[in-house]
């Protein structure tokens, strides 16, 4: 894909204009995605995600539903302050094994991390990639971006949990054992890996442009390894193939941009922000996702997005609806692969079927909550 780019780049497709705005536009977000993904990794290093399970173990009170509960807050709060991908990719692993150490059937744990990675990536820029282009199209602060989505986040938060407790409630009642404690390997690394978090989190909705907190968090933790755990450190950590695929998806789709996807977008996207209309954006955003992927998806509809609440309504298509096809988003792919190293089987006709029902009753209702919301009605 990144080569797709520079050949438009090279042959004239891509506008040397258009790349130079396109430059300016996604440098930040992307030096934001490489940053906050050297703070996740170095931060599961340093043991501070193990002992956050351990510690909700101990919460649960040997109560399954109280412990799904607690699970659900974790990926919640992960997925809306450190993103999608950081609760796939590091949230899943110590969840799974922590039902699987309890005895409970771990498909319930395993499906409630990556619908809420997808479903509660709406709230806030930082939670998702799709997100964080929104807010520099919109020009809004984070709080102000949280104000315009937060009744259909909301939504995209219990609709699909009141479906999981459903479709799960006799493997999610009942009683769990003592959990094997794990000893601390570097105290002062936890500590101050701890310390790193509590300050981004904040930092990260302060109305400061997003990478530059991540960056001196990744700094800051960066020296801290370099001083206390040197081996640790390795260039796998940084992000390479999504960095490189992500920066092609830019590159492909302005240049298809540039040569005419604007106007057969704005086509078939439809005007104005009648709720028929907003459904109609936000079907094309779910129906686009889990054909191809929610990034392409929202990088190419995102001309139709000339409001505010159109805008949302694509946000919320892109979002929320990718739960059918295992490639509708980079998290479910990185959430499979955790799923394999712990010898979790998911079969892919069971998750497209349950993804439907979900994607389905979610979306509309998000929708309607926008238009209500933002009172469009």
């Amino acid at each position: 894909m990144l080569l797709a780019g520079a050949a438009a780049l090279a042959s004239g497709l891509l506008p040397g204009p258009a790349f130079q705005v396109l430059a300016a536009r996604t440098v930040p977000v992307l030096a934001f995605v490489v940053s906050m993904s050297l703070v996740t990794e170095l931060v599961d290093d340093a043991g501070l995600f193990r002992v956050v399970t351990e510690r909700l173990a101990a919460l649960g009170r040997s109560r399954v539903t109280l412990l799904w509960l607690l699970v659900i807050g974790l990926a919640a709060v992960s997925t809306v302050f450190l993103s999608l991908d950081t609760t796939a990719v590091l949230v899943t692993p110590v969840v799974v094994l922590l039902a699987v150490h309890a005895r409970i059937p771990p498909l319930p744990f395993a499906l409630t991390t990556i619908w809420l990675a997808n479903t509660a990536s709406l709230l806030l820029p930082v939670s998702n990639l799709t997100n964080l282009l929104a807010q520099d199209r919109l020009r809004l602060s984070p709080a102000a971006f949280a104000g315009l989505v937060w009744a259909p986040a909301l939504v995209g938060i219990l609709v699909p949990l009141g479906i999981l407790w459903l479709a799960f409630r006799r493997d999610l009642r009942g009683r769990y054992g003592p959990q094997p404690v794990h000893p601390v390997r570097d105290r002062v690394l936890l500590s101050s890996a701890a310390g790193v978090m509590v300050l981004l989190l904040p930092a990260l909705v302060s109305g400061v442009p997003v990478q530059i907190p991540a960056l001196a968090a990744a700094a800051i933790l960066l020296a801290l390894f370099l001083w206390r755990r040197r081996s640790a450190l390795r260039w796998s950590m940084i992000p390479w193939r999504p960095l490189m695929l992500t920066s092609g998806l830019f590159m492909v789709v302005e240049a298809l941009h540039a040569n005419g996807l604007t106007r057969l977008v704005s086509g078939i996207a439809g005007p104005g922000d009648g709720l028929p209309a907003l459904l109609q954006l936000a079907g094309l955003g779910v129906g686009a996702s889990n054909a191809v992927n929610n990034l392409p998806a929202y990088l190419a509809l995102e001309p139709a997005g000339g409001s505010p609440a159109r805008l949302a309504a694509l946000l919320i298509g892109v979002n929320l609806g990718p739960l059918v096809t295992p490639w509708a988003s980079l998290a479910t792919l990185l959430w499979h692969e955790r799923l394999r190293t712990l010898n979790v089987e998911i079969r892919w006709g069971g998750f497209a079927l349950a993804g439907l029902a979900a994607v389905v009753l979610t979306v509309p209702l998000a929708v309607v909550a926008l238009w209500l919301v933002a009172g469009l009605h």
